[in-house]
């Protein structure tokens, strides 16, 4: 058969072993095959005009990367080609020269023996390798039939090739160069069929392609039949819209756009809204009626009654009764200590149960430090008058909008923080906590939401409070407003005077330790998957852990040491240890390492220079070391330590006092002439200020001018005039506290607050002597020892002798410290 013979001569005609390489990037012709290929590439060009004779036979090969890009030609080297006759040439305009080639054989390309002006290569014979009998035949079907599948499914595929490819498969390998041929296969995995020399695993490469451009048409087709699904429907539903509506016309029949605008205002009706809310409902609900539900102001108008129709008018809270009793026992069994603030609480409420639940009198603030329970506390009042309670931060608020809410003509508008957490709450009377009232940003580009909050807490302006967004009144007199802050320096003085200020000040040792037994162990333990026969606690042991690692006002670093001891014994019960752990002092420092706080007993030393002073912070009180040095000068005065303005003009004051005592003290007049004095408050990061330590800077600086020593058992505050008068001062409660704290047991104060040591907690106060002035005289002769002899030695005119100041500022972070 002329065929047969024609295949075999091609197949096993004998070859140079040198041929022109030319290099192609779209495309390749396989063994047998025939391709018309147009060349432009400067040396194919120089290829075929060095070579213009018939039947040129070349080394074709796959080169990749851009065509502006020249091949590297040693990238072919090993690699599987076609050795290729050049049939037919025909001239193109622009340097361009169309052949038709006809495939031969593969062949492997060998050394590179020329470059320019054309590549040659040494090539030899590529042997193929028979594909396994016993799973040929399974690979062709399973490619004849992917073929044909994609035949179907893609138009750019001939519908002939599935059949030309069933003459072919008595010949697997020509088979599979015919569907690389002929299924549109990438330049890619063209050349990755003809490198396969395997032709099994030629035929399972095609099968896998295949495949996978399969089930990728097959997508392609059920997105295309979908999308005409869906126009068809669209269009079929537009056509039956316009006939139901011609029909309801014809009945006098409203359509479904009526249909809703008249249940929605049947519930406008039905939903018992004041006057004002109503009228406006109908409105909106009429400007509904008119708009089609494809406009955008479609949407923004059905929002609006929606939130006009889901907020509390008049819904309220089943039991309006308040019944003191239970709130005094809610009170107590979540809270400990804190008689003061529990009474006001409960004066509070009862004042409310008289008037029958009216709001009345100012909004209740609880000032204190973090930690000490401010916000439990109205969880707690919420518990036990039987309320919705709710909690809204404004820490780091500094937007108006987020409290009255956006006009509805921005894109996105909402009601602020208070409807919001009307709509959630669904009742108009919940207990309403506003969280860190106190970190609300005053003023900027976008209004000043404390101002904002004035409206809200004041009881005669809430009754109307308008919501930007609503733009209609609502009665918040209902709701029971309870606010919390860390300090009272941050509010604004025209809020400040809406709220009645409850403070709640630091615990001491002791009701930390009451609070630990109470509170925290049952909890802690119940967190952490172990009970009390895993692990035992002492007093002694609270006490400690209190005192050494959680000096502050509140709990929660007491807390959280609590729970580093418990998740170690939580650990080794994981691990297996049985048994109870009996913590002492030796475990707590093992466990919490190297106590933060030191023991106070260093700093009872008489020293000259040194003072123990009291400052008020917002974490609650704390010790602030005063420290005086004196050296030859000019009578200078330096201050130091990040001092405020009221801080330096205490200072100043303190000096002038001490000059003009200067004889009653024993102080040479040429001592202020020829010495300069160095006042340092310590912890120089944190900022100080306030007048409060007087006192304590006009000691120091008479201890060290007059080279006595000043006692260090006691720690005092107060302020000092130029005539020597100690004035009054605030955070009594919150500086004594800090003293008894750090181990002092003596503090000397202005005389005129003997009257706030009934804020001070019994224990404390049986524990601690007060000392009270009423002028320096008083502070000068209990705090300033005489001179003894033989005298000590002034280390305030040693600046190299070692010193015992200790730092007592750790607790105090980077808060600004007020004295």
């Amino acid at each position: 058969m002329p065929k047969p013979q024609r295949k075999e001569e091609i197949l096993r005609s004998e070859l140079p072993p040198t041929l022109p390489l030319m290099a192609l990037r779209s495309t390749i012709v396989y063994p047998l095959g025939t391709i018309a290929v147009q060349m432009g590439a400067p040396e194919n060009l120089a290829l075929l005009k060095a070579h213009e004779e018939p039947g040129l036979i070349v080394a074709l090969v796959v080169a990749t990367g851009d065509h502006d890009q020249d091949a590297d030609l040693a990238r072919f080297v090993g690699r599987v080609g076609v050795a290729a006759r050049i049939h037919e040439r025909i001239n193109l305009p622009g340097d361009t020269v169309q052949i038709t080639m006809q495939g031969l054989r593969r062949i492997v390309i060998g050394d590179i023996v020329q470059t320019e002006p054309y590549p040659e290569a040494n090539i030899k014979p590529a042997r193929e390798v028979a594909p396994d009998a016993l799973e040929v035949d399974d690979l062709v079907t399973r490619v004849a039939s992917a073929s044909e599948t994609l035949a179907e499914l893609i138009d750019r595929i001939p519908d002939e090739v599935p059949a030309i490819l069933k003459m072919n498969i008595s010949d697997p390998g020509r088979f599979a160069d015919l569907a690389a041929t002929n299924m549109n296969f990438r330049i890619a995995d063209k050349d990755e069929v003809l490198q396969r020399l395997d032709i099994g695993q030629r035929l399972r490469f095609i099968l896998t392609r295949l495949e996978r451009e399969v089930a990728r048409a097959r997508v392609v087709e059920d997105v295309k039949r979908q999308t005409e699904i869906k126009i068809e429907q669209h269009q079929r539903e537009f056509y039956l819209r316009q006939q139901l509506r011609a029909i309801q016309a014809e009945l006098g029949e409203a359509d479904p756009g009526e249909k809703d605008s008249v249940q929605l205002l049947r519930r406008v009706e039905e939903a018992n809204l004041p006057e004002r809310a109503l009228a406006e409902a109908k409105r909106e609900t009429e400007r509904l009626r008119m708009l089609s539900p494809a406009s955008s102001e479609y949407q923004v108008i059905r929002t609006y009654l929606d939130w006009i129709l889901s907020l509390p008018w008049h819904a309220r809270t089943g039991a309006d009764q308040i019944e003191l009793k239970a709130v005094e026992e809610a009170l107590d069994s979540r809270h400990y200590g804190l008689s003061d603030a529990k009474e006001r609480i409960i004066e509070y409420l009862a004042v409310r149960k008289l008037r029958g639940g009216e709001q009345h009198g100012p909004i209740l603030c609880f000032v204190g430090p973090p930690g000490t329970g401010k916000t439990s506390l109205g969880e707690a009042i919420a518990t036990s008058i039987g309320r919705q309670f709710y909690r809204i931060s404004v820490g780091g608020v500094r937007d108006e909008a987020e409290i009255r809410g956006h006009r509805r003509t921005y894109v996105g508008a909402m009601p602020g923080l208070i409807i919001q957490a009307l709509r959630r709450v669904a009742v108009r009377d919940p207990v309403m906590m506003i969280d860190e009232i106190d970190k609300m940003t005053q003023g900027g580009p976008s209004g000043d939401p404390t101002a904002a909050m004035l409206e809200v807490l004041d009881p005669s302006q809430n009754k109307t409070f308008v919501d930007h967004y609503l733009n209609l009144p609502f009665d918040l007199s209902s709701i029971l407003f309870i606010c919390t802050a860390n300090t009272l320096f941050d509010i604004p003085p025209a809020l400040r005077d809406r709220m009645e200020i409850i403070r709640i000040s630091g615990y001491t040792v002791e009701e930390k330790v009451e609070i630990a037994w109470r509170y925290l162990l049952p909890r802690l333990l119940e967190d952490h998957g172990i009970s009390d026969k895993d692990i035992q606690f002492t007093d002694e042991t609270l006490a400690f852990v209190a005192n050494r690692y959680s000096r502050e006002a509140g709990l929660r670093n007491f807390e959280r040491n609590l729970a580093a001891i418990m998740r170690k014994r939580a650990r080794r019960k994981a691990e297996g240890e049985e048994g109870a752990w009996i913590v002492d002092l030796p475990m707590v420092n093992e466990v919490l390492g190297v106590p933060r706080y030191n023991v106070e007993e260093a700093e009872m030393e008489p020293e000259i220079g040194a003072v123990t002073g009291l400052a008020w912070t917002a974490t609650g009180g704390d010790l602030m070391q005063i420290e005086a040095l004196r050296m030859p000068g000019t009578g200078r005065l330096i201050v130091t330590g990040q001092l405020g303005d009221v801080m330096r003009e205490s200072v100043d004051a303190a000096y002038s006092y001490v000059r003009a005592r200067g004889k009653e003290l024993g102080i040479p007049a040429e001592d202020f002439k020829e010495t300069d004095v160095h006042i340092h408050f310590p912890a120089g990061a944190i900022p100080k200020d306030g007048p409060s330590a007087g006192a304590a800077v006009t000691l120091a600086i008479a201890s060290v001018l007059s080279r006595r020593a000043v006692r260090r058992d006691l720690a005092m505050t107060g302020e000092v005039t130029l005539r020597g008068k100690v004035l009054e001062i605030g955070g009594v409660k919150e500086k004594v506290l800090a003293a008894y704290r750090a181990g002092l047991r003596e503090v000397m104060m202005p005389a005129s607050n003997e009257k706030d040591l009934r804020e001070i907690p019994d224990e404390v106060r049986q524990a601690m002597k007060f000392t009270f002035a009423a002028d320096m005289d008083d502070v000068l002769r209990v705090a300033l020892l005489p001179q003894p002899e033989p005298p000590l030695v002034d280390a305030a005119t040693q600046p190299d002798a070692p010193t015992q100041l200790a730092d007592f500022a750790p607790a105090m972070g980077d808060a600004e410290v007020r004295a």
